[in-house]
């Protein structure tokens, strides 16, 4: 308690003043969590922009995830993390909210639990994870029915609807059987339209994407059909069912194998494997035009 109570008396080299003088941090805490409106986080955020000198400066701010994006404040210099964050992004974002002044550099400072087994994971490869830990970033999701995401995976969601809906079509070879039962399916997909301009009610732009959506819809289903034509009717979903027998589906790992140039129609049913990641890999030459 003594040395406490001297350390507002210590100086630094050339300093006149203790810059630690009578130093009391504020006994209330601001938030920047969902418990307060908009309006508190606006004016918490403002006062934590504050200097030291300033009268309303903040000393201690608690903080949810939200901090992770839109907190850009200079003056923020000390960061103490609960736990370990269940995404890597969401560390690697949170933590560089401070220490953003070069001539002031921040610390952070994480307090693992030691019953989490996450937690005990992290700490045990502390060092190692923080100087690789961009490559244990989580692939980011997408927008809703985007250009690219219509691309990667409207096909797979179109004929899963009409494999599933329509019992005739459940079978292995029931691909072969969208002509029988096209008016079947036209009502099964037409759901997807729907759910597509159910995002923004009233929001011309999302009608617009719903007729849009419609429209490839029933290009996938012509298409389709006419493949099934080609084949004479003899069409299963995927390669590995029927023996002998062509696929609707391209699978995109095998196909870069089997069929790395397939005509247009039949890229239309290029179907992923997982919808989680929609963009393909794709790779990097750095070359240099002036050969130096």
């Amino acid at each position: 308690m003594s040395r406490l109570n001297n350390y507002q008396e210590r100086k630094r080299v050339g300093e006149e003043v203790s810059f630690f003088g009578k130093r009391k941090i504020a006994d209330s805490p601001e938030e920047l969590t969902s418990r307060v409106n908009t309006n508190q986080i606006a004016e918490t955020k403002r006062k934590l922009s504050l200097s030291f000198q300033e009268k309303d400066k903040v000393d201690v701010a608690l903080a949810t995830n939200m901090i992770s994006v839109g907190l850009d404040i200079v003056r923020l210099g000390l960061m103490v993390i609960l736990g370990q964050p269940k995404t890597a992004a969401e560390y690697i974002q949170s933590s560089s909210r401070v220490g953003r002044d070069k001539n002031r550099p921040g610390l952070v400072v994480t307090l693992m639990n030691i019953h989490r087994p996450r937690d005990r994971s992290h700490y045990e490869r502390f060092q190692y994870w923080h100087q690789t830990f961009y490559r244990a970033v989580e692939a980011t999701s997408v927008t809703p029915f985007s250009s690219r995401a219509l691309d990667r995976g409207l096909a797979a969601v179109t004929v899963a609807l009409a494999r599933l809906g329509v019992t005739a079509m459940t079978p292995p070879k029931g691909a072969g059987n969208i002509t029988q039962h096209r008016e079947a399916i036209d009502a099964l997909v037409k759901q997807i339209s729907e759910r597509a301009g159910s995002h923004c009610k009233g929001d011309t732009s999302l009608d617009e994407l719903a007729r849009q959506v419609s429209d490839r819809v029933a290009d996938i289903l012509d298409t389709w059909d006419k493949i099934q034509h080609e084949n004479q009717g003899s069409l299963q979903y995927n390669k590995s069912e029927v023996e002998r027998v062509g696929p609707l589906l391209l699978d995109l790992i095998e196909l870069a194998t089997t069929d790395p140039k397939p005509s247009l129609e039949r890229q239309k049913f290029k179907a992923p494997r997982s919808l989680r990641d929609v963009e393909p890999s794709v790779p990097i030459w750095i070359s240099d035009p002036l050969n130096e």
